[in-house]
């Protein structure tokens, strides 16, 4: 893996996407990836609902390096995306799933392909280094309950769409990365 990073790190990728299941090591593959910048901003989608994520938030930041500095964008991502354009910064997003997730909750009725298309628009317009997290939902069994399948297509379309506009896209599973798109040994 060390050698994999290592490539990601000394090309000229500027966007990359790393998709994965929970646990399967995307975030501390994005983490490294960012480590070898002089300045980050993390940008922290999360928001604690109950104990257990804000267990899960505070393992989070205790594993960031301290110089890091931290956003918090349960929702505004695609302003603060804009915002930090062209600052200099690498900036990594963890995770897309659980911006999704709120904009789910907070605004359900609104039109997301226009969200899909105003967040992969700031992403493609980005100028800098920019690391995107997010889950990859859809290759279990088909969710029971309306909402569950709302969001697993909603999440899919999201993935794609951002696919799409990375310059880079990495796989991870079991903390191992397969690289998708713009890799040494990716498909293509």
């Amino acid at each position: 893996m060390a050698d994999l990073v290592e490539d990601a790190v000394k090309s000229s990728v500027k966007k990359t996407l790393i998709l994965g299941g929970a646990r399967s090591g995307k975030s501390s593959l994005a983490e490294t990836l960012a480590k070898s910048s002089e300045s980050v901003t993390y940008m922290a989608t999360a928001t604690a609902f109950d104990a257990e994520m804000t267990a899960r938030i505070k393992l989070h930041q205790q594993q960031r390096p301290k110089d890091w500095v931290l956003l918090e964008c349960p929702l505004l991502l695609t302003e603060a995306l804009q915002q930090l354009s062209g600052s200099g910064q690498t900036v990594l997003v963890d995770c897309l799933t659980l911006w999704l997730n709120n904009q789910l909750y907070h605004q359900p009725e609104q039109d997301f392909t226009l969200v899909r298309q105003l967040l992969a628009d700031a992403v493609s317009q980005f100028n800098g280094q920019l690391i995107l997290v997010s889950n990859e939902v859809g290759m279990g069994l088909v969710p029971i309950g309306e909402l569950n399948r709302v969001f697993v297509d909603q999440q899919g379309w999201l993935n794609q769409h951002l696919a799409k506009v990375c310059d880079q896209v990495i796989f991870v599973a079991a903390g191992l990365p397969l690289y998708l798109k713009g890799g040494s040994d990716a498909a293509d």
